[in-house]
């Protein structure tokens, strides 16, 4: 049977919102807006980036919400709006999607785990390249000091995942 025949029956003017495209869009740029509105003052970043965060949710969640290129201007917003050097979250957001993009053609299924590994692991070098720009930029931070955002993001990610889950859900009308 077609599970389309299985679900409910869909009540008139129920569909997808008017801007569904760019709700993912914009649901990251308030995530990266987040960090840098609220008054968090800290010498040493312990909050991991939300923007990317988000995107990672949305890119795992669905691969079609937007195509890869978006990843850029998205990067290049983030960079903006929390201060840090510019073309950094473009690069790195642009190279996640890449990665996913190849990961998403390599494997025949994916569950829950393997989507929080994947996750964890494009964490991990969001996190090593803010490290490694910093110490370009003559900034003596010990490798240690990544470790915080990274375990918070690690551990967050399921909520966020729940987030865009019911933001995606909202998005397309179900």
């Amino acid at each position: 049977m077609v599970r389309a025949a299985l679900a409910p029956a869909r009540q008139i003017g129920q569909g997808p919102v008017p801007g569904a495209r760019y709700v993912p869009a914009i649901t990251v740029v308030i995530a990266s807006l987040i960090l840098a509105v609220l008054p968090i003052v800290s010498t040493s970043g312990w909050f991991p980036d939300l923007g990317f965060l988000v995107l990672i949710a949305w890119r795992l969640l669905r691969s079609d919400a937007w195509p890869a290129w978006w990843a850029a201007p998205l990067g290049f917003a983030n960079d903006l709006l929390t201060g840090a050097p510019i073309g950094l979250s473009v690069a790195v957001w642009t190279a996640a999607m890449l990665i996913l993009d190849i990961a998403d053609r390599r494997t025949e299924w994916r569950g829950y785990w393997l989507e929080w590994a994947m996750a964890t692991v494009l964490l991990l070098g969001n996190e090593a390249a803010e490290w490694r720009v910093a110490q370009i930029m003559d900034a003596s931070v010990p490798f240690y000091t990544v470790l915080a955002p990274l375990l918070i993001a690690v551990l967050a990610f399921p909520i966020i995942a729940f987030f865009v889950a019911r933001t995606d859900r909202w998005r397309l009308g179900r």
